[in-house]
């Protein structure tokens, strides 16, 4: 072969293969029939869904696939649809994000809600952790909580566990170790059962979301004078929503569209109105390395 015809050769077969390989990553991506979306249990799930049907529906039509939602029984059976990939888009807690795209590089936060001023929550896409008593306690201060019954919402939460354990155990000098401190450590299953276990005398203190005790406030179900806060956090970035990147650009597109413009829709105020909230705004991996640095600094605590 003359060395012409050679260098056609290479380049023909150069040009097969870089062809090849656009097709074989082009078929890579995922173009489901049907989109799951999920949720981490907050207050009554059955009530979020009826919230959330604006959104489903914006989803479907800017995707134009049908939206199933998936039942979640925890913050953990939320993260294993996504990892296992039957579960497409998802609402985690910020820790959960994170402790999700440890198992799975290919999820990724994409935008996040703010919130409007509440009774515990501040304006703006943050939020904290506050730890509540009874207002009618005899506890007044950190110090005369030593030895209670202390509650938390869920092993992946943020603000009911990652901030306690981490912040708040820093601070009383005893670490992730919250056992050393309180005679009894409980997790109730979710914010919402936190601030009813506090109310309700079945635990005398607990760590709770701002926003989720104000949506339990809201539900009628307790009272802003109920409780007293003798703590609270910094400022935790909300709640991530998630999407898997293995999910073929258009779709990913549509997605983020559904979401960032679901303001524009007069219809979809009652929706803004029922998670207190005004729009969606985007987010990046980046906007949750603060708790990476917690969960890093968690587990360095518990190796030692």
């Amino acid at each position: 072969m003359k060395p012409a015809t050679r260098i056609f050769a290479s380049m023909a077969t150069a040009s097969a293969i870089v062809a090849y390989a656009s097709a074989a990553f082009a078929q890579e991506c995922k173009d489901p029939d049907q989109l799951v979306f999920s949720i981490i249990p907050t207050e009554e799930t059955t009530q979020e869904l009826d919230i959330y049907k604006p959104l489903l529906s914006a989803l479907k039509e800017k995707t134009g696939k049908s939206v199933e939602f998936f039942m979640p029984t925890s913050y953990a059976s939320v993260i294993e649809g996504m990892v296992n990939g039957w579960v497409h888009i998802g609402v985690h807690g910020p820790n959960s994000y994170v402790l999700a795209k440890e198992k799975d590089p290919n999820l990724e936060v994409f935008a996040t809600y703010t919130k409007i001023k509440g009774h515990f929550q501040e304006e703006g896409p943050g939020y904290r952790a506050v730890l509540v008593v009874k207002s009618d306690s005899k506890f007044d201060s950190i110090e005369s909580l030593k030895g209670t019954i202390v509650g938390l919402a869920d092993p992946a939460s943020t603000s009911g566990n990652l901030m306690p354990r981490m912040v708040f155990g820093d601070q009383i000098g005893t670490g992730p170790e919250l056992e050393k401190y309180f005679s009894k450590v409980v997790y109730t299953g979710g914010h919402d059962q936190s601030a009813l276990a506090v109310k309700e005398g079945r635990v005398d203190d607990a760590f709770v979301a701002t926003h989720r005790l104000d949506n339990v406030i809201d539900r009628g179900l307790a009272a802003p004078e109920d409780y007293r806060v003798l703590w609270q956090s910094g400022i935790i970035p909300q709640d991530p929503m998630v999407y898997r990147t293995d999910l073929c650009d258009p779709i990913k597109a549509a997605i983020r569209e559904a979401f960032l413009t679901l303001h524009e829709n007069p219809d979809a105020k009652p929706f803004f109105d029922g998670i207190k909230s005004t729009k969606f705004v985007a987010m990046q991996d980046s906007d949750y390395d603060i708790i990476r640095k917690l969960v890093d600094a968690e587990k360095k605590a518990e190796g030692q």
